[in-house]
């Protein structure tokens, strides 16, 4: 019997994969939960589809994340916070104010997520930073801290 994967089964395979299994195992466990459907002409159309559409998705994103790396690469972000005498912060710039910033100055909304800091800065001067925006597309900025 071949069946049409609705969810990941494992050790069978994953969503929209169509697999051959024994016809009890597909009439009585797979059908009745609802982990797959029966490889009819219209069932395979129908995966098809949305096979395409979520090609087409992953390349609008892809897409989307270039222009926005085109954007914002290289670009000088100018943050100013308190700095005691030895010229240490007080407290720390993490992603999530280089997000705000960044969404403030280029109008790019970018998750602090995927903001890749190893530990918040602490330190006044030029501090690179990566962002992926995407698992295809990364980009690298200067966030110059300043004494304000």
């Amino acid at each position: 019997m071949e069946v049409i994967l609705q969810q990941d089964v494992k050790g069978l395979g994953k969503k929209g994969d169509v697999v051959k299994v024994a016809d009890g195992y597909g009439r009585n466990f797979l059908l009745p939960r609802g982990l797959a459907v029966p490889a009819t002409a219209g069932n395979l159309k129908q995966v098809d589809l949305e096979k395409e559409s979520q090609k087409q998705k992953r390349e609008r994103e892809l897409k989307e994340a270039q222009e926005v790396a085109a954007r914002i690469q290289g670009q000088k972000l100018q943050i100013a916070t308190k700095v005691g005498e030895s010229g240490k912060l007080f407290g720390s710039i993490t992603s999530q104010e280089i997000a705000e910033r960044l969404k403030k100055q280029y109008k790019v909304e970018i998750d602090k997520r995927k903001i890749e800091l190893e530990e918040p800065i602490k330190s006044v001067g030029k501090h690179q930073v990566k962002i992926r925006i995407h698992p295809q597309v990364q980009v690298e900025i200067i966030v110059q801290v300043t004494e304000g």
